[in-house]
């Protein structure tokens, strides 16, 4: 097998596992990058190296004769974006010259959504390092709207404001394409589903789809966190959780665009069929 020149971090999760096998069909070789080498997909065309983001000998070593970088973004956690940074050094010091990342749309450094501002400072971060790199600025995905809903509902602080839900098939094909792309696209793109939504039109979809009672229910910001104590989550959780749904009445998340067929000759799906595809 070629040795491969595209590598592939998070390869264990839906959406870098989904690009990972893209790519294997088209016989396309790979290196897979994870933390737990008895999770990587079993694939033909790939190869598995182990390093985490926060260690940066094992990552160097992981991106030995790598050119290309799919940067799929850590979990939530406290200190997300240092993992981010330290993974970023390892980048620029081991020679990779383009990255694709997932990001989130309207990431700034004062985003209302909390868990944007990660990234909005991981892409500062790589252009401060001057690696190339393209930020996939995701909008929220369909497959967490069915998890929003707990004892028949969706609760939160959304308001009417509206968001354009995309499905992680869609985010993944445009992954392949730039990944494959010898132009080697750069930029920030929005990556959307084709309609806006509100939470009270997706909670109907879930009724209308499931045959089962599905409401929106809007909380003020005091009862939403109040709603979400018993979780007993960390803060920095909670206030993520929250502030999705106050991003939303904010208009952060009001984004269309076309980057999905643009880069993949094929239209978003939409979150009816998402979610019919599910059920």
């Amino acid at each position: 097998m070629a040795k491969p020149r595209i590598a592939i971090t998070g390869a264990t999760g839906v959406l870098g596992g989904r690009v990972a096998r893209q790519l294997d069909a088209r016989g396309v070789p790979t290196r897979l990058i994870v933390r737990d080498p008895t999770r990587a997909p079993r694939l033909n065309h790939t190869e598995v190296a182990v390093a985490s983001y926060v260690d940066q000998a094992a990552m160097m070593a992981a991106l030995e004769g790598i050119d290309i970088l799919f940067f799929v973004s850590g979990f939530e956690a406290a200190d997300r974006l240092d993992q981010h940074k330290a993974a970023i050094d390892a980048f620029a010091a081991a020679g990779v010259q383009y990255v694709v990342y997932t990001s989130f749309v309207n990431c700034a450094a004062d985003s209302i959504f909390t868990f944007a501002r990660d990234h909005y400072h991981t892409e500062q971060y790589m252009e401060a390092a001057g690696l190339p790199f393209a930020a996939l600025r995701d909008n929220f995905y369909a497959d967490m709207v069915p998890r929003l809903v707990t004892y028949g509902a969706i609760r939160g602080p959304a308001g009417n404001g509206r968001f354009a839900p995309v499905a992680r098939t869609d985010v993944a094909d445009v992954a392949v394409a730039m990944l494959t792309d010898p132009t080697r696209p750069t930029g920030r793109f929005d990556v959307t589903g084709p309609e806006l939504v509100t939470m009270s039109e997706a909670a109907a979809l879930l009724s209308e789809i499931s045959g089962q009672q599905v409401t929106y229910m809007e909380e003020t910001q005091a009862e939403a966190y109040a709603s979400r104590a018993g979780f007993k989550a960390p803060q920095f959780e909670l206030d993520g959780w929250v502030s999705s749904y106050s991003g939303i009445a904010a208009g952060e998340f009001e984004v269309l665009s076309d980057t999905v067929e643009r880069f993949t000759g094929h239209p978003p799906m939409t979150l009816k069929a998402f979610l019919e595809n599910q059920c």
